[in-house]
């Protein structure tokens, strides 16, 4: 939902995967204007050098309001018309539940999105053209700031260096000794530390240094025991 979500939560399985050959994007729902730090605008800017930190196909960021989208049909056109647009086959969103509300929010708004996408008589068009019905095949839960159960963990541990720097191009947000503002609670060394920390955690569980943790929305198939 807001700029650096998708850099904190799953950095490193977005990198592993645009290594493997796949093209990722990333929709931010809103512009993170009510941050204590930074501005729209520099947080776009932020958000750019980010995607190319993480090599992303395609960013684009709607404007639902920061702090004030709510889960209604004008608001999921907007995300349906992204997912019609782009017709991705798997989508990572927030948490279902997590400190800030806007993450919890967004969780639904985007699984409902997901879901409606798919429905014909719910007609979009985009610069023009009517676009054609699409579901996404699966939808995965990033974990945030509450330290959720994972249901699965990716292996980061070759992309842990490239995740934090993704995280910390947002210059305004985190860590910065040059960067004055208000100290907030993701603004201290303390706060980069924490992260690091969370997905060595996160490592432990699957036996690798860093991982990152996913909830599912519905039961995963497995075709062969073995391969798990």
């Amino acid at each position: 939902v807001h700029p650096d979500d998708v850099e904190l939560s799953c950095a490193g399985t977005i990198l592993k995967h645009i290594a493997k050959g796949y093209k990722v994007g990333v929709l931010d729902l809103t512009h993170g204007e009510l941050g204590s730090r930074g501005t729209a605008d520099t947080r776009l800017e932020e958000a750019t050098a980010a995607a190319d930190i993480l090599g992303l196909a395609a960013r684009e960021r709607l404007d639902l309001g920061d702090g004030k989208f709510d889960n209604t049909h004008k608001e999921r056109v907007e995300i349906i018309k992204m997912i019609r647009k782009y017709q991705p086959d798997v989508v990572f969103c927030n948490a279902k539940s997590d400190r800030h509300p806007d993450h919890g929010r967004a969780a639904k708004l985007i699984n409902d999105a997901c879901f409606y996408s798919g429905l014909v008589k719910i007609e979009t068009s985009y610069k023009g053209q009517l676009q054609d019905a699409w579901r996404p095949k699966s939808l995965y839960h990033y974990i945030q700031d509450y330290r959720l159960p994972s249901d699965f963990v990716v292996d980061i541990s070759e992309y842990i260096d490239d995740k934090m720097a993704s995280i910390l191009a947002y210059k305004t947000q985190f860590f910065n000794p040059d960067e004055e503002g208000p100290s907030t609670p993701i603004s201290g060394e303390d706060f980069i530390e924490y992260v690091k920390a969370v997905s060595t955690v996160e490592g432990r569980k699957i036996g690798v240094s860093h991982g990152e943790g996913f909830q599912v929305v519905k039961a995963i198939k497995v075709d062969d025991v073995m391969a798990l």
